[in-house]
């Protein structure tokens, strides 16, 4: 009995091992909504691998521009400021924002910031979770972005 039910294991945990082997893993899923992920943002705006899908060019009937943008953990923008604000919708994970001058603003799903006009700020991923969400620029005929310069590593790591 005891030599059978040490064969039966065996003959288990060999199976189970040969079928871990040959099963493959699922991807491991990229935060990005509802949308793709888009390209891969320019290095003069992001710190770290962010994601750019457009979801409504700038016209001239319309007056905005959109976007879906996913944060790999610990990337952001740089500083940057709208002429006209800017709105970001939180769609997935966990970020940060913050205004020049203020304390980080942590940020989940659902969440909803307006960034006021001219208001200097950054917004990004947690260092342990990425974090997407849409951009609302209005009023482009204002202008869409001012870029400035990047979030230093001390800045993004002083969340209280």
């Amino acid at each position: 009995m005891k030599r059978s039910l040490l064969t039966t294991a065996l003959a288990l945990a060999t199976g189970l091992t040969s079928f871990a082997q040959t099963t493959p893993k699922a991807p491991t899923k990229l935060l990005s909504g509802p949308f793709p992920k888009g390209e891969r943002g320019p290095a003069a705006w992001f710190t770290g691998a962010v994601y750019v899908h457009t979801l409504v060019k700038n016209d001239d009937t319309f007056n905005c521009a959109s976007s879906n943008v996913t944060f790999t953990p610990g990337a952001r923008s740089h500083w940057h400021k709208h002429a006209a604000g800017q709105i970001l919708m939180v769609t997935e994970g966990v970020g940060y924002y913050q205004e020049k001058g203020q304390p980080i603003r942590l940020l989940r799903q659902g969440e909803v910031i307006q960034a006021q006009p001219g208001v200097e700020h950054w917004h990004g991923a947690s260092p342990q979770q990425g974090m997407t969400h849409i951009s609302l620029n209005v009023n482009t005929e204002k202008g869409i972005v001012d870029w400035g310069r990047p979030v230093t590593d001390q800045e993004y790591n002083s969340f209280q």
